[in-house]
């Protein structure tokens, strides 16, 4: 048994074949499918045609007509064991290939988000690439976006017309700029939506938007074969309704919720209540910019950040805290350059972004802080510096905020 698992990995890593593999079973059945992968003592393979599977005690621990042979249709996985198996012919693609879902999506101008038709588990990787052009007049733009921001876009520090996606319909569900290629990180469950960053036309009365093209957008995600393991060994094998990939958190659910452009006109509500959401980031000490926490606060919000971690701001201050370094003479009196004057260098500090791109005041956070939003903007997290090339590390903020449903 040991042999052939051997041989089939030197098959599946060093072959390049298409479209469906062969499985040649010991009992002389044969399969017709793609191998996924290997895991936890079996061969998880999705069939590309019906086929009857003789019983074996290797399929699955709750079969339930044990010594009859039973039904799998196109499209389910199986799993299998190496004895079950004489071997295995590859065709076509390689075994990286296989174990990736892909979804195409036209991303065009609307006056709603594009349902990508895809639901996210949190910290599940996602990649999207885009390709294709949106025309508005003489402009032609690509899921790159131009050189210029728009104010009154969905996000406006990012550039115009670039491809933006979000997770969810929650007011609070950050923007992640795509770009025409891009991998993240989900950092919350719910259904992907993709829009240009582009704005309304003011010209028109209807809410559509002007223009005309779509973006081709790819999702790829990686098969999670442990979660079909799971479920295959707890599931009715005689179940013909059986979904593969309709484990929760995966796609192919069906149409959810619209997530329109106009804020407060999600379906899943737009008013307040009192609960709170809790959300975690990394601020690298190197970003003079800072990080978009992609949370939207309201005036009124309270807001409770606590920090921890540690940041390298320079060769002089060296390592330092959330607290930041010793507050110099200058400091103390403001005279400095760092963007909270009297906080000392490599603090944590904060600022809220305005709809139309500007900054506001910027605030010292240090390892705690409650504090009462004075204006409505996006927050994002820095650290105090006014040279952020010499810095590295990062901290880690903890932030507990008004969930806006």
């Amino acid at each position: 048994m040991k042999k052939l698992v051997l041989v089939l990995f030197i098959i599946l890593g060093s072959i390049s074949l298409a479209a469906a593999d062969t499985i040649y079973l010991r009992g002389g059945s044969t399969l017709r499918g793609n191998v996924l992968g290997f895991i936890n003592g079996r061969f998880a393979i999705q069939l590309t045609s019906d086929a009857t599977l003789p019983a074996s005690p290797g399929n699955s621990r709750n079969q339930t007509n044990t010594g009859a042979n039973r039904t799998v249709r196109a499209g389910e996985v199986v799993f299998l064991r190496p004895r079950d198996i004489d071997r295995i012919e590859i065709d076509g693609r390689s075994l990286d290939d296989a174990r990736y879902q892909t979804r195409m999506v036209d991303v065009a101008m609307d006056s709603n988000w594009v349902d990508s038709g895809v639901d996210l588990k949190r910290g599940e990787r996602v990649r999207v690439d885009a390709t294709g052009t949106i025309n508005i007049g003489r402009r032609r733009i690509s899921p790159a976006g131009l050189n210029t921001t728009d104010r009154s876009a969905p996000l406006p520090p990012g550039a115009e017309g670039e491809l933006i996606g979000a997770i969810g319909t929650e007011y609070d569900s950050p923007i992640i700029e795509l770009g025409a290629s891009r991998e993240f990180v989900a950092d919350r469950a719910g259904r992907l939506y993709l829009t240009p960053n582009l704005t309304t036309n003011p010209s028109r009365s209807s809410d559509s938007f002007y223009g005309s093209g779509v973006y081709k957008v790819q999702i790829r995600r990686e098969v999670d074969l442990a979660a079909l393991t799971r479920i295959d060994d707890t599931r009715n094998q005689n179940d013909e309704n059986y979904d593969p990939f309709g484990y929760p958190g995966d796609s192919g659910s069906g149409p959810a919720a619209t997530r329109s452009r106009r804020p407060g006109n999600n379906q899943g509500g737009g008013s307040r209540n009192n609960r709170t959401l809790e959300k975690v980031v990394e601020v690298p000490g190197n970003q003079s910019r800072g990080v978009d926490t992609g949370i939207e606060l309201r005036t009124g919000d309270q807001v409770t950040i606590s920090a921890s971690g540690n940041v390298t701001a320079g060769r002089r201050a060296g390592v330092v805290s959330p607290e930041g370094g010793r507050q110099s003479a200058a400091s103390v009196f403001g005279a400095t350059t760092y963007p909270v004057p009297t906080a000392g260098v490599g603090a944590l500090i904060g600022y809220l972004l305005s709809s139309n791109g500007q900054s506001a005041q910027a605030f010292y956070v240090g390892t705690q802080l409650t504090f009462t939003a004075a204006s409505d903007g996006r927050l994002y997290l820095s650290v105090n510096d006014d040279n952020y090339s010499d810095n590295s590390g990062s901290f880690s903020a903890r932030i507990v905020y008004p969930d806006q449903r």
